[in-house]
């Protein structure tokens, strides 16, 4: 019950400062349809765990976050701020081709991913300890508030490391399939491509990563409009768990290449 009443009053808080307006927080926006959303959704490496350099943070004039108040402002790393180590992720990246691609378009990035979430924490009601959400519940409610302003275009997914045992990666492609199935239903968003990234390739490789690798680029071709991007010859920070930030630079251009071609198996 504390769960649930917490994740309403977020939900309202969320709403309500939705009444804020961008302007109001210095940020104009765009007409609502050329504002193109896209949701950001896993955990760590999704997040993003890379080194800042301040040197290489500068905003885009048409690259917008949606904040943890739910307001918009300009996208500077961290996009997230899931835990306190949140650093580079692959969003802003992404963005910038699709800004370059769309020079009548701002883009606004919604920040929804949870440090070490399982897949388990991607479903209706469930609670993440270790980032006190409510990891789906959120991710819905943040973005019907975005798409007040714009339209989503995109889902970005990093997640599955959390997944890899033996066992819980044998569930993995019937908990993947319900998450894509249920945002497309909740969201209204039966033509967003689903973009899957691939688990890092530093790692063992085994039996459970192989399993969840398969259940990933299963889905992907299960559930169009989506794609799969490759991990290959991508490195890790210093701890050997996350991308580092080069990487996630790289991984951003490859998410943006695979959006690209997901794009192709919509109707004409």
């Amino acid at each position: 019950m504390k769960n649930l009443l917490s994740a309403l009053v977020f939900a309202a808080l969320l709403f309500a400062g939705s009444a804020v307006t961008a302007q109001d927080a210095g940020v104009a926006l765009p007409a609502k349809d050329n504002f193109y959303l896209v949701l950001l959704i896993g955990q760590s490496n999704m997040a993003g765990r890379g080194i800042i350099d301040p040197a290489d943070n500068a905003p885009h004039e048409r690259v917008l976050m949606l904040n943890q108040d739910g307001q918009w402002v300009p996208a500077v790393d961290p996009v997230h701020y899931d835990k306190k180590m949140a650093g580079v992720g692959l969003a802003r990246s992404f963005a910038a081709r699709m800004a370059a691609d769309h020079p009548d378009a701002t883009i606004g990035l919604i920040p929804a991913a949870c440090g070490g979430s399982s897949i388990t924490q991607w479903r209706r009601g469930a609670f993440w300890q270790q980032t006190k959400s409510h990891p789906y519940d959120d991710a819905v409610t943040r973005s019907k508030r975005a798409m007040q302003d714009g339209v989503l275009k995109a889902i970005l997914f990093h997640q599955g490391e959390a997944d890899c045992g033996k066992e819980r990666s044998l569930q993995y492609h019937a908990l993947l399939t319900t998450l894509v199935k249920d945002l497309r239903q909740d969201l209204d968003a039966q033509n967003v491509p689903f973009i899957i990234g691939q688990l890092s390739q530093w790692s063992p490789w085994h039996e459970g990563r192989t399993n969840v690798d398969a259940a990933q680029q299963a889905v992907a071709k299960e559930l169009p409009p989506a794609a799969f991007v490759s991990s290959k010859d991508l490195t890790s920070n210093a701890d050997k768990v996350h991308f580092n930030s080069e990487s996630l630079k790289t991984f951003g251009d490859r998410y943006y290449d695979a959006f690209l071609e997901a794009t192709k198996q919509l109707a004409p």
